[in-house]
């Protein structure tokens, strides 16, 4: 399903002594299977932008294309169920939103709460708790007896179940060790992979919008800074250190090793692979490739 933002204005509190412009002119496609990263300050306008992925917010300008269903500032809109049951979102710390006694209970909420049956919500609780790694019999368990890395499975879990087209990602990581981050971060692109959906990873880190990312959006001040794949967008890290955002690792070491020898490299390296590969060829004198 294609999600597509055309000229959309947002004010918080509008036309109240406290209307804030948090986002301006934004025009973001996201094709049908796509892995979009945006990336940003805080307060850049990225949560925002999130929340207009399924009309959470309405625009107060401009329009929002969610599959066939636009969402037009100034219109009225009804029965948006079918909207929200597509595009999945993952907040940050998912895990504070459980409140059921039992984790089958707590996935299968969503899809209840949009109309399937009771015995198809199970059958769907039992393939998401499988899909996130986790053994079948957690879902007799109180999500509440469950450490904080299982607790953030059954999260998305309850969002796998609704079946989304489309799932977006909001600093999905936060909180988590480095080995947690990789396992959460590899779960959804495996996930991508397998069911096509289309992803939004909203984030600070630099190292997931490259790793993972088909392409990325840069946000500045409430608009689209920049937009590109991760080569296009990395390849002038001089741009996004002014912004005062970070680049990923191996970016900011390839920069060191073309300052300490003096070189340019003909690209960027978005991996230590890569990047060990070009080095190796400057040092056996051929000059970089």
């Amino acid at each position: 399903m294609d999600i597509s933002l055309k000229n959309v204005e947002y004010r918080y509190q509008a036309d109240s002594p406290f209307e804030r412009l948090a986002i301006s002119d934004v025009s973001i496609d996201v094709p049908s299977g796509t892995y979009l990263a945006v990336i940003g300050h805080t307060g850049s306008g990225k949560s925002t932008v999130l929340q207009h992925l399924n009309a959470l917010l309405k625009p107060t300008k401009g329009s929002v294309l969610i599959g066939s269903r636009e969402i037009k500032a100034g219109r009225k809109e009804k029965n948006l169920k079918g909207v929200r049951e597509k595009v999945g979102i993952v907040f940050q710390f998912p895990e504070h939103q459980l409140f059921e006694e039992t984790v089958e209970k707590d996935i299968m909420f969503g899809p209840m709460n949009f109309g399937v049956t009771e015995k198809e919500a199970k059958a769907r609780a039992r393939s998401a708790i499988n899909l996130v790694g986790l053994p079948e019999e957690i879902l007799e368990k109180s999500p509440f007896d469950l450490s904080g890395g299982q607790m953030r499975r059954v999260a998305i879990a309850g969002v796998l179940a609704m079946e989304p087209e489309v799932i977006v990602l909001d600093e999905p990581t936060a909180g988590l060790d480095p080995r947690g981050r990789k396992e959460i971060m590899d779960l959804f692109y495996s996930l991508h992979k397998k069911r096509n959906l289309s992803t939004v990873l909203v984030t600070h880190s630099m190292e997931d919008a490259a790793r993972y990312a088909d392409d990325i959006v840069v946000m500045h001040q409430g608009k689209v800074f920049t937009k590109g794949t991760p080569e296009q967008i990395f390849s002038d890290p001089k741009a996004l250190l002014e912004l005062g955002l970070d680049v990923p690792e191996v970016v900011g070491l390839q920069l060191k090793i073309e300052e300490a020898f003096n070189t340019k490299f003909s690209k960027i390296s978005l991996s230590e692979e890569e990047l060990a590969e070009m080095v190796a060829e400057l040092m056996e004198g051929g000059g970089p490739k």
